[in-house]
């Protein structure tokens, strides 16, 4: 019997996508870290590093200092999450099979469900690939009432 574990992207993945809608909810401020920590009650240190990773590639601004936080670097409509997932995620590797360095299974050569789950991830991508967060943003007042958000103030 052949077991295949769910496909599933990874924490550092879910984590950076919840910072991009927590931003894009709230175009008109600068959002701190531990805002979005306390939203989402995810562990402070983990989204240091997302977020450090999100400006370093260039999808976030973060400004340092009293009055900092960060933005979001494009309008919601300009970030393609397949283009995020792409940046965050290591390898999208269904099976051991899916990379040859590390790849030890007997029958790779002959085996067709390699060939069927390539297609169904690039069948994944392609449909990510046509969102942009704008799209997932579209209910905004029923995500701002679920994260329990701060009055929205205008950035400085």
């Amino acid at each position: 019997m052949i077991y295949l574990s769910r496909m599933q992207l990874t924490q550092y993945t879910d984590y950076s996508l919840r910072v991009l809608l927590y931003l894009g909810l709230n175009p008109d401020r600068r959002c701190t870290i531990t805002e979005i920590s306390d939203a989402f009650e995810i562990n402070r240190n983990h989204l240091v590093k997302v977020v450090h990773n999100l400006s370093s590639s260039g999808w976030i601004t973060t400004i340092r200092g009293k009055s900092g936080g960060m933005v979001l670097a494009f309008p919601p409509e300009n970030i393609n999450l397949g283009a995020v997932i792409r940046h965050t995620e290591p390898h999208l590797d269904l099976l051991e099979c899916f990379d040859c360095e590390t790849n030890t299974c007997s029958i790779s050569p002959a085996c067709k469900l390699r060939h069927a789950l390539y297609k169904a991830r690039k069948a994944f991508m392609d449909v990510i690939d046509s969102y942009c967060l704008s799209d997932v943003l579209t209910n905004p007042d029923d995500l701002i009432q679920l994260l329990d958000m701060p009055k929205l103030k205008k950035a400085a």
